[in-house]
């Protein structure tokens, strides 16, 4: 072996032996008392190893470990093409912006086109469609499942409406069936903002491959973590082409960067009204954006999938376990419940207070947090309620179908903890214990 082999060799085992020592260490410094975070990265050498492997290549943008990412993500959903963004906000902004495209015909969305969303939910699922400058039509949701109440569909249809896209919130499936068949009656895209329910399947298939494009999110407190990153997936090879399109400038040229004229007609061909055989590496078929990652990232990636299916599992584990020993608080909390069909890979612990309860969200929250137990809102709750609303005009940039009674509720009253695999049996424990224990002293 050279030289340099000997040394990588010698670097990765001393990484880690650096892993090793540094969870010694972090062992004998734990304090007494717990903090339950809702979420956060849990890894151990090989994503350290992998990440210093590909730092020694300096291959610093899209490379192998990105290629190798996108082929087991793909492979483990079941789907023909995965492509690796820098987060899941542009994995849904790539996902909307694709479906613009003039190579759709007149299936593509166009400004003034309707979508089908929810107002309860996080905002990056609806940022794309008020940025292109399409209507955003927001419909209420079921209170237990936090998800798309289907009876609201219908009403929410007109003649402009073209797309769905929305979220399976929190790791929940929504009613796929109800609404892919709603898509399919009216010749509408689907897009599933996938980005908290890595793993979960409705009716034994992955959640996020039912619609036309599915979407990822990467960030540490998600199923698994690139530190930043998102995906987008598809088996729809013209959809594949336009993403692939638009994360990488909005080139026509389908050739990876650093490689030349793999396409074969570099300068041969015609583009729009540009001189015959333009170097077809600086042809634009969209306006597009630079939103790939660096292989680095990649590389944690490919060691966190394969870590995936115990993830799913322990995720499992301890909502089970925080659902039976909360249930005798059913009185005064609203637990949630997995769709009819649904394996959810849970991505926390939802609770809703009940009417009648004589304190409020907020003030079991920061008892908990006073109690090293952290807690997060229904993200935005109602997003029509945020001030970046306010510059919007109702009926006209957005509409809004019925009262969303039940998006209001969650609003007010709901919030959620952690289940993620970081986490003991004895830190869910305690969540159950500190729950109760405020409960049982307002009563």
């Amino acid at each position: 072996m050279s030289q340099s082999g000997d040394l990588r060799d010698e670097i990765l085992e001393k990484t880690r032996a650096y892993y090793r020592a540094l969870q010694e260490e972090k062992e004998k410094s734990k304090g007494a008392s717990p903090r339950i975070p809702y979420g956060g990265r849990v890894h151990d050498d090989r994503e350290m190893v992998n990440l210093v492997d590909s730092s020694l290549e300096f291959w610093l943008t899209y490379g192998r470990y990105s290629r190798q990412f996108e082929k087991k993500l793909a492979e483990f959903l079941g789907v023909r093409h995965a492509l690796l963004v820098n987060s899941g906000s542009s994995a849904n902004l790539l996902a909307f912006m694709s479906l613009t495209s003039p190579l759709l015909g007149p299936r593509a969305i166009r400004r003034g086109d309707e979508v089908i969303t929810l107002a309860c939910g996080f905002p990056t699922t609806v940022t794309p469609i008020v940025q292109y400058g399409a209507i955003p039509v927001f419909v209420d949701v079921d209170l237990t499942s936090f998800n798309v109440d289907v009876a609201q569909l219908e009403k929410a249809l007109s003649s402009r409406t073209r797309a769905v896209m929305m979220a399976h919130t929190l790791g929940n499936p929504f009613d796929v069936a109800a609404v892919k068949a709603f898509c399919d009656r009216h010749k509408l895209w689907l897009i599933e903002d996938n980005c908290d329910a890595l793993g979960s399947r409705y009716q034994g298939k992955y959640t996020g491959t039912f619609g036309d494009i599915g979407t990822s999110s990467f960030y540490p407190p998600h199923h698994i973590t690139l530190g930043e990153g998102g995906a987008v997936y598809t088996n729809d090879a013209l959809l594949k082409k336009i993403m692939t399109s638009l994360r990488d400038w909005g080139r026509d040229c389908t050739c990876e960067g650093g490689m030349d004229d793999t396409c074969g007609n570099r300068f041969s061909g015609q583009f729009g009204k540009l001189p015959e055989g333009y170097d077809h590496k600086y042809v634009y078929s969209h306006f597009g954006y630079n939103f790939k990652v660096t292989d680095m990232q990649a590389a944690i990636g490919c060691a966190q999938l394969e870590k995936l299916p115990d993830f799913i599992q322990k995720r499992r584990e301890h909502f089970t376990r925080l659902w039976a020993g909360l249930a005798g608080m059913k009185d005064f909390l609203l637990l949630p419940e997995a769709t009819p069909a649904g394996e959810p890979s849970w991505f926390g612990f939802s609770m809703t207070l009940k009417e009648g309860c004589s304190w409020t969200r907020n003030e079991m929250t920061q008892h908990l947090e006073s109690k090293n137990i952290q807690t997060r809102n229904v993200f935005g709750g109602n997003l029509t309620k945020h001030p970046a609303f306010d510059t919007l005009v109702p009926g006209k940039d957005y509409r809004i179908i019925g009262d969303l009674k039940n998006t209001d509720k969650i609003m007010r009253d709901s919030f959620w903890i952690g289940v993620y695999p970081g986490l003991t049996t004895e830190d869910v424990d305690y969540c159950i214990a500190t729950l109760k224990e405020f409960i049982q002293r307002r009563l």
